[in-house]
C-alpha cells in the first residue's frame, strides 16, 4: 500500500498534467476539458469585468491611471490594425483587443505555484485533476484558432460573395484553365488546414513546454538543499524569462488572427 502512493517524479508531473475530463457517450469523441472550461470562462468573466470596470470610470478629462493604461493598450493594438487591416476596424479591432487580453490572461495562469494550487484545489473544491492553465490543453488554443479560421470564412465569401469564394478556391494562384482546378484547390487546401494547426500548436507547445520546465524545476528543488539553492535561482530567472514569452505568445496569437482575417477581406 506503501509503495502504491510513494511519491515520484513521473507521477507528481503527470497529477499535475492530468485534466478533469467529462465524458458523455462512449467517451471516445465527446470529451470535455472541465478545467481549461472552466478557467476560459472565468478569465473571460474577469477580463470583461476589468474593461466595464475601466469603462465605467472614463472620464473626457484627464484620465485616470486604469483608463491611461487601457487607452494605450487600444492605442497600440489599433495601430497594428491600422499596419495590416485596410478596411473598417470597427470589428477587427474590438476583437484583436478580446483575444490578445483574453489569451493573456489565460497565460499568466502558468505563474500561479502548481502545488498551492493544487493543495487549494484538493482540499477546499475536492477536485484532484484540475489544470489551471487553459492554453497549455490543446483542445483550447484549437478551438481559439478554429475560431478565428471561422471568421476568415466567413469575411472571404461576405466579401467576395459565395461564387467569388468558390472562383478563388479553384482558380488561384495558377490560374483559370480548368486543367489547373485540382491543382489550385489542393493546394488552398492545404493553406487552409495549415492555418489553425500553425495558429493553434504555436501557443500550446510554448505553454505546454513552460509548464514542463516549470514542474522539472521544483522537483529537482525538493532532491536537496543543493537543488532547492538552483532550482530557486534557475526559477526565478525562467519567470522572468517566461513573463516574455507569456506576452509574446499572446501578442503573436492576435497578430495572425489580424493577418487571417486581413487576408479574407483580400482578392488574389
Amino acid at each position: 500500500m506503501a509503495a502504491e502512493q510513494e511519491l515520484t517524479a513521473t507521477s507528481y508531473i503527470q497529477h499535475h498534467l492530468s485534466f478533469k475530463a467529462q465524458s458523455f457517450g462512449d467517451g471516445s469523441f465527446w470529451t470535455l476539458y472541465v478545467d481549461s472550461l472552466v478557467t476560459g470562462a472565468v478569465l473571460g468573466i474577469v477580463a470583461t469585468a476589468l474593461m466595464w470596470w475601466v469603462v465605467r470610470g472614463a472620464t473626457s478629462g484627464v484620465p485616470n491611471k486604469r483608463q491611461a493604461f487601457v487607452e494605450l493598450l487600444f492605442g497600440f493594438i489599433d495601430d497594428q490594425v491600422k499596419g495590416i487591416f485596410h478596411g473598417k476596424r470597427d470589428f477587427v479591432a474590438p476583437t484583436a483587443l478580446t483575444v490578445f487580453v483574453w489569451v493573456l490572461l489565460m497565460n499568466a495562469m502558468d505563474f500561479l505555484p502548481v502545488d498551492i494550487v493544487a493543495w487549494i484545489l484538493t482540499h477546499v473544491f475536492h477536485q484532484h485533476e484540475f489544470r489551471i492553465v487553459p492554453t497549455a490543453d490543446v483542445n483550447t488554443t484549437f478551438a481559439l484558432s478554429l475560431s478565428v479560421w471561422l471568421l476568415m470564412i466567413y469575411f472571404s465569401i461576405a466579401v467576395k460573395g459565395l461564387r467569388g469564394f468558390i472562383h478563388e478556391l479553384f482558380c488561384a494562384p495558377f490560374g483559370g484553365n480548368p486543367i489547373l482546378w485540382p491543382f489550385n484547390f489542393l493546394f488552398n487546401l492545404v493553406e487552409y488546414v495549415s492555418k489553425p494547426l500553425s495558429h493553434s500548436l504555436r501557443l500550446y507547445g510554448n505553454m505546454y513546454a513552460g509548464e514542463i520546465i516549470f514542474l522539472l524545476l521544483w522537483l529537482w528543488a525538493a532532491t536537496s538543499l543543493s537543488g532547492a539553492f538552483f532550482g530557486a535561482i534557475l526559477g526565478v530567472g525562467w519567470s522572468i524569462f517566461h513573463i516574455l514569452i507569456v506576452v509574446l505568445q499572446a501578442y503573436i496569437f492576435m497578430m495572425l488572427t489580424i493577418v487571417y482575417i486581413s487576408m479574407a477581406h483580400e482578392s488574389h
